[in-house]
């Protein structure tokens, strides 16, 4: 195969720009529109597909790396790629058009009532979906991907290069089809010849109860859709939970405070308060003490990875009366004479309700 610098007839160290000049001299002397024999087109395919090479710098340095090298320095033409063109190595055969979908990350706030059993959520996403049009293939309807007349459909261009070893055979990414080896001559207008549009579509969630804050879930293939008709990514959700204005989480345990008035606690009672499974009594037994605490077993959140549910464990903390009216405070006068033999004392670290108090 012919060296790109000779075909667009320019020394290989020439500037982009006299590159860009010497194509567009080439192009306007070969275009099939002034040119129609079939000798001046296959030579305005060779003029494009060079300047398409030596026009990006990226890839004009990939071409430059295959030339002539000294032998100390290969440019990064090693001697992996010499054995791997005397001996079949490297790629082979075209890239596959079809990519796989980017993933996607979405944020969702629960509250803690819809954590302690699980919830379904449905959620509006902006993705990237099959075109309807082309079914994913890129090609208006009608038309279908043709073989590229560059690589002949091998999606590789060789050439040969001379080094100390002698002639080697090497190959690159075919510039006019990218490497797939096909070229799509009429491609789809709806979706740009992409196979895929942007949709709004809805995602049902079915949230386990007993996830955590910043947990992540996967969900497998329902991410954006890939291009040319690629599988789907993945959605990964991320759990934030909202703060409860009563209840507390301890692991699957749930905790709350109940303010219970000092005759309440002296005489015991029972105290009905809502909970995340409705009304539940709470039994407060004679002499109660803030620091006390009632459990309600299998009242807390469901268990993530088993069967159950944690606790709801209630503390108690005794309300003493900040205002009194007359009547009142005889009422407590006459019970401190009857109990005038109570004095106060510290009580005994082990004893006091700086720890988690009697559980009942």
């Amino acid at each position: 195969m012919a060296d790109h610098y000779e075909v667009l007839g320019v020394e290989r160290n020439a500037s982009q720009e006299e590159i860009k000049k010497a194509y567009r001299k080439l192009a306007r002397q070969l275009h099939p529109d002034m040119n129609p024999s079939e000798e001046e087109q296959e030579r305005f395919k060779l003029v494009t597909h060079a300047y398409e090479v030596l026009g990006d710098p990226q890839s004009r340095q990939q071409y430059d790396m295959g030339g002539n090298t000294p032998f100390g320095d290969m440019g990064g033409f090693g001697f992996g790629d010499i054995f791997e063109n005397f001996f079949g190595g490297g790629q082979r055969g075209p890239r596959q058009m079809a990519e796989r979908g980017q993933d996607a990350l979405l944020r969702v706030e629960l509250t803690l009532a819809e954590v302690v059993t699980g919830v379904e959520k449905k959620i509006e996403i902006d993705t990237a979906v099959t075109c309807v049009t082309c079914l994913g293939t890129t090609a208006r309807p009608g038309t279908s991907a043709q073989v590229c007349d560059i690589c002949r459909g091998s999606g590789q261009i060789q050439r040969q290069v001379r080094s100390l070893l002698g002639n080697v055979v090497t190959s690159a990414p075919c510039g006019s089809c990218r490497g797939y080896g096909q070229t799509i001559p009429d491609p789809c207008v709806d979706c740009r010849g992409q196979g895929r549009t942007r949709a709004r579509r809805t995602l049902d969630l079915n949230i386990p109860g007993g996830v955590e804050h910043g947990l992540r879930l996967q969900l497998n293939g329902q991410g954006e859709v890939g291009f040319a008709g690629g599988p789907s990514g993945d959605i990964y959700v991320e759990i934030s939970v909202r703060a409860d204005e009563h209840f507390e989480r301890d692991g699957d345990d749930l905790s709350a405070t109940l303010e219970v008035p000092l005759h309440d606690a002296a005489l015991g009672t029972v105290i009905p308060i809502e909970t995340f499974d409705g009304s539940q009594d709470v039994e407060i037994k004679p002499g109660a003490q803030s620091g006390d605490v009632v459990t309600l077993k299998g009242k807390g959140i469901k268990h993530l990875r088993h069967n159950g549910r944690g606790d709801l464990h209630i503390r108690i903390q005794v309300q003493t009366p900040s205002k009194l009216d007359a009547k009142e405070k005889e009422l407590f006068k006459k019970l401190a004479e009857l109990r005038k033999s109570d004095k106060p004392n510290l009580a005994k670290v082990n004893q006091s309700t700086f720890g988690r108090g009697r559980r009942r």
